[in-house]
């Protein structure tokens, strides 16, 4: 049984090491010091296509990887916040295997908020592929935040 209601708040930001996604680390982490929130700050990963050929990955390419993976996470959480005993609020950086917006809809279940930052790719192209942002705008089980990067307006 769950403990939500004694629980804090929980808000699950997507992070990819891009300035937009560092933007929104920013934002869910100035929300949660306001709501005595957490951050759940994930990145997904997929094992790159160049390994889908006649054999599958290794174990150690598989966890070379995700340590790079990892370092993308932890490098973005400090470029976007600065060192971690300074942050007042709790971060709980999260890799995981999988495509980004099954992996932030997953993830966004019983949280407060779902942000994503948003490259500022619009128009048709958008409106044809999807993004991970829109995608997670239709689908995710909470309200989404989506922050525009720097250089693209209020």
């Amino acid at each position: 049984m769950s403990n939500e209601a004694t629980s804090p708040p929980r808000i699950v930001v997507g992070v990819d090491g891009s300035e937009p996604s560092k933007a929104a680390l920013r934002w869910a982490v100035g929300q949660a010091k306001l709501i005595g929130g957490v951050v759940d700050a994930i990145i997904a990963w997929d094992s790159p296509t160049a390994w889908y050929g006649l054999a599958p990955p290794s174990d150690k390419d598989q966890a070379d990887f995700q340590e790079q993976v990892r370092k993308i996470l932890d490098r973005a959480i400090d470029e976007a916040l600065g060192p971690g005993p300074g942050r007042q609020v709790d971060l709980r950086p999260i890799s995981v295997h999988g495509h980004p917006a099954a992996v932030l809809i997953d993830a966004a279940a019983g949280a407060q908020l779902l942000v994503v930052g948003s490259r500022g790719h619009g128009g048709f192209r958008e409106a044809l592929l999807g993004s991970v942002g829109q995608h997670c705008v239709h689908h995710a089980p909470c309200p989404v935040v989506v922050i525009r990067g720097s250089g693209q307006g209020a």
